[in-house]
């Protein structure tokens, strides 16, 4: 039976269905493996620490990343009512060892449900879990969505190099589909690292696109979609390059048999299955985005706190010129199908 969340308010406006969480601080490393990557954080300048990883900084995060005073003030000058959280995607850690990878993302599961238990009117958790081992990311999972009370689970687009639509991974998204968890799959290590020229930075850039456009075409190409329909998964930044790879997969459906008699059925119709944030900083491109995947199935995201969120997400939907039956599908009534929020009164 699907496991339905009943916030008791969502603040009113926009729901943010793309923002992340590092916490204050990490618990100290308890394993056995020598030279483990384990997260720590250390103090920064201001407001800020560093997250480090292996003696090095990762990245230097704000106090946005943990506090909820801070993120709601933030959210009430966006307009936003309620923002869905998930881990920084480095913290998925699917380098660490299983039985690390669990102790991980168990603390990290629990932050986030405690910051929803204390705002739950303003925020709704999804929660990591060790991939690397599906079994027992199963078990994690179970456990966020029935005993914390998570909306569902963020994952990454591959898994040290295995693709999520690989079929390796099907138990689990079988227990995603009958416990309605919702599925957010951000990229991480993407691929095509080699053939980007310039500053680190445009991994995020330029490299996130291709990477989350082959992580949900693999959903389709692979079966997993048709074979579990109550799978309610989405995308980050706007499905990545899989708006134009679509047209591509389409007709190679509808002219190659050696493609057609390999996938279950229309990949344009798949592709309409799932869900699309609009984090993609173009108004065009937004439009586009709707008439590829359809008007029910694209929500807000900002990628909050890090320096490339969208800083306007109400005014980028309403400079759109869409009606406000749509505006509002937009604004939140997609993500709350998404999430299994039902309807407001």
């Amino acid at each position: 039976m699907a496991h339905q969340h009943h916030p008791s308010h969502d603040g009113g406006g926009l729901i943010d269905v793309h923002t992340h969480v590092v916490p204050q601080s990490f618990p100290a490393y308890v394993g056995r493996h020598v030279n483990a990557p384990w997260p720590s954080m250390a103090p920064a300048h201001a407001c800020h620490q560093h997250v480090m990883v292996s003696g090095s900084v990762y990245r230097t995060v704000s106090h946005q990343c943990w506090d909820c005073v801070v993120r709601q003030t933030d959210m009430d000058q966006r307009r936003t009512g309620m923002q869905v959280l998930s881990p920084m995607p480095e913290l998925l850690s699917y380098w660490l060892a299983p039985e690390d990878g669990r102790v991980l993302c168990s603390y990290l599961n629990e932050v986030i449900a405690e910051m929803v238990r204390r705002e739950s009117s303003r925020f709704v958790g999804l929660a990591a879990v060790p991939l690397q081992d599906v079994d027992m990311a199963i078990e994690v999972l179970d456990h966020a969505v029935h005993q914390l009370g998570l909306a569902g689970v963020e994952i990454a687009g591959n898994v040290n190099g295995a693709v999520i639509g690989d079929p390796r991974f099907l138990p689990f998204f079988e227990a995603a589909a009958e416990w309605g968890a919702a599925v957010f799959v951000h990229p991480l290590r993407p691929s095509g690292l080699d053939r980007v020229v310039g500053p680190a930075a445009l991994e995020q850039v330029l490299a996130f696109p291709g990477e989350t456009g082959l992580a949900a075409a693999s959903m389709i190409t692979g079966g997993t979609l048709s074979q579990l329909p109550g799978l309610r998964i989405a995308y980050s930044h706007g499905g990545g390059s899989l708006a134009m790879l679509l047209p591509r997969l389409q007709h190679a459906w509808n002219v190659l048999p050696q493609v057609r008699d390999r996938l279950p059925g229309d990949p344009m119709q798949a592709a309409r299955r799932m869900f699309y944030d609009n984090l993609v900083y173009d108004s065009d491109t937004i439009h586009h985005l709707i008439r590829v995947f359809g008007d029910e199935q694209v929500m807000v995201g900002t990628d909050y706190p890090f320096s490339i969120m969208d800083n306007d997400p109400a005014g980028r939907l309403e400079g759109l010129g869409l009606s406000a039956d749509l505006v509002e599908r937009l604004r939140s009534g997609n993500a709350r199908r998404w999430l299994n929020l039902g309807v407001v009164a």
